[in-house]
């Protein structure tokens, strides 16, 4: 059974970081190209950044190019987003997501993480 469990989130000023942190178990990590989504309030759920299973390719949303980094440890099955530069506009709920490596659905979700950013 996959489980994706994300923590970290939490209340920050504008201008403050955050580091997000997905501990991924029941699949092979190594195996599986990992993402960040977010949904703010009211909102559609939207990609914020993805990174492949050897960690050479990674991509961002236009929003958070620049200021947000996302990594992974494969021996700690974990993948991280580090938030910095906050604005008002990066609260929501961060979603961890995982897809096998090479294809292009999500198949796997966790249950999210609060980020409020307060002005």
């Amino acid at each position: 059974q996959v489980q994706l469990v994300e923590s970290g989130g939490g209340l920050v000023q504008t201008g403050g970081s955050l580091r997000l942190s997905c501990a991924a178990s029941g699949l092979t990590f190594s195996m599986y190209d990992m993402g960040w989504f977010r949904q703010a309030p009211g909102k559609e759920r939207e990609f914020v950044a993805t990174i492949s299973w050897s960690s050479i390719r990674t991509e961002y949303a236009d929003s958070v190019k620049g200021r947000f980094t996302i990594s992974r440890d494969n021996a700690k099955n974990t993948v991280y987003q580090q938030m910095n530069s906050l604005k008002a506009e990066d609260a929501g709920v961060y979603y961890c997501a995982a897809r096998v490596e090479g294809t292009i659905k999500y198949g796997n979700w966790g249950q999210g993480t609060q980020v409020n950013v307060s002005t």
